[in-house]
């Protein structure tokens, strides 16, 4: 059965599925949709068109839903999605969408935001997501599945980050992170990949091999970044992850991509 504690207060036209949990002095508005057995711990507050999916924990102090921290918001009718199974710590806010970015945030299944960490507006989150604690993340920014930031990381607005990749604690991320790169710095700059990521998730090293040699001529000295990309999209034709940066670094993008340090050899 839903419990709501005596001293919560959940509108009477909040949805809320079966074997939600609202703690003590938590807020809950109008338009909130809680999935089946979501926890809000205590002190939570819930506000706006937002959609919390099942098995969600929310604990003390996060504010979700909020009026985006954009000054050209101007109270349209945006939304903020959160999927199933995501685990959000304390003081995380997270914002909905705005009119000049498509309306809606999205966060992904399987996720965890630790403590003191940033969702701006509009943003796209994919899933099993980690931020460690103080993560910022501005607005209109994409984010792959199975993205690590370490604690203190920011990402600049309109920032794409491709899955696997990793980007070190305290990172000042102003361009795009390429699939299973590995970034570190202020102003970061790209390591290499992700190989301890590809490790653990059961990359074979055969296949982490490939990517290596692929990550080797795409930023190595000779000619040209478009005529590199040209290069290894022919070389490494039907190699999934590797086409994957290619038509990563390919797409249509507000940010350059993050690069190697020119001091750094490949």
């Amino acid at each position: 059965m839903t419990q709501v504690h005596p001293t919560a207060v959940v509108d009477a036209r909040a949805q809320l599925a079966a074997d939600v949990t609202v703690g003590p002095f938590c807020v809950v508005g109008p338009d909130v949709t809680l999935g089946e057995a979501v926890v809000l711990h205590s002190h939570v507050v819930v506000e706006g068109r937002t959609t919390i999916g099942a098995r969600t924990q929310i604990f003390p102090f996060a504010s979700i839903g909020h009026a985006p921290q954009d000054l050209k918001y101007k109270g349209e009718p945006s939304r903020l999605e959160i999927g199933a199974d995501n685990l959000i710590r304390e003081h995380v806010t997270m914002n909905p969408g705005t009119e000049g970015g498509g309306m809606v945030t999205r966060v992904g299944n399987h996720c965890a935001f630790l403590a003191s960490s940033h969702v701006g507006h509009d943003s796209i989150i994919g899933d099993h997501v980690v931020f460690s604690n103080n993560v910022m993340l501005a607005g209109h920014c994409i984010i792959g599945d199975f993205v690590i930031f370490g604690g203190g990381a920011a990402l600049h607005q309109f920032g794409r980050v491709g899955k696997h990749a990793f980007i070190g604690g305290m990172s000042a991320v102003e361009n795009d992170v390429i699939p299973y790169g590995l970034v570190i710095g202020n102003r970061a700059h790209l390591m290499g990949l992700n190989l301890v990521g590809l490790k653990r998730r059961g990359f074979s090293r055969e296949k982490i091999q490939t990517m290596r040699e692929a990550y080797g001529v795409l930023f190595g000295e000779t000619g040209t970044l478009r005529e590199r990309v040209t290069m290894v999209a022919e070389r490494y034709t039907g190699q999934d992850e590797v086409m994957e940066i290619v038509d990563f670094i390919q797409a249509e993008s507000d940010r350059a991509i993050c690069m190697p340090r020119l001091d750094r050899a490949v």
